[in-house]
């Protein structure tokens, strides 16, 4: 379970999250919605440990940490609106060079990878670059990304966003199944 206690943060004397608490049950997919602004993508980077609170405590499991911790125990992964994808990088590259990083067999990660490019519909852009693709395709080789490094925490910003009505009940079923 991860909770976020009293969380601020402030850009330029400006406040965007004040006294925000949440509290995240394992298994449960929790939804953070509101208008353009109201600070949705600054609490999932803060989360993520992209972003630095100005104030506020996070727990996980009972104990408190920080998010820069669970990200580098591989606790929480992350699928934002704009990708993120290595330019220079195939599609299959693209998806195993975090796992590989972290010690998986490139043989483990690749089959991984294919798994993902099935279920997402991406088989045939596997040797692909990002130049090539679609933003649809672009938004599912960064959820299958991150869906590659197994994470106990995955956190979307608008993952469906740019995706066309069948891809987008596809990906809306693989997110509840993580």
């Amino acid at each position: 379970m991860l909770e976020l206690k009293q969380i601020n943060k402030s850009f330029n004397g400006q406040p965007v999250l004040v006294d925000i608490n949440v509290t995240i049950e394992d298994g449960k997919t929790l939804a953070i919605v509101g208008p353009s602004g109201a600070g949705k993508t600054t609490l999932l980077r803060i989360i993520s440990g992209l972003e630095t609170a100005d104030s506020g405590t996070m727990i996980w499991n009972g104990q408190p940490t920080t998010a820069q911790a669970l990200r580098k125990e591989g606790v929480i992964g992350v699928v934002f609106q704009n990708f993120e994808l290595f330019p220079n990088l195939s599609v299959m590259r693209n998806i195993t060079l975090a796992p590989t990083l972290q010690g998986v067999d490139q043989k483990k990660a690749d089959e991984t990878a294919k798994k993902l490019l099935d279920r997402l519909e991406l088989v045939a852009q596997e040797n692909a670059y990002p130049y090539s693709l679609s933003g649809g395709q672009k938004q599912r080789v960064a959820i299958a990304r991150a869906l590659a490094l197994n994470p106990q925490i995955l956190l979307y910003d608008e993952p469906t966003s740019a995706l066309d009505p069948l891809l987008r009940e596809n990906v809306a079923a693989l997110v509840n199944q993580f």
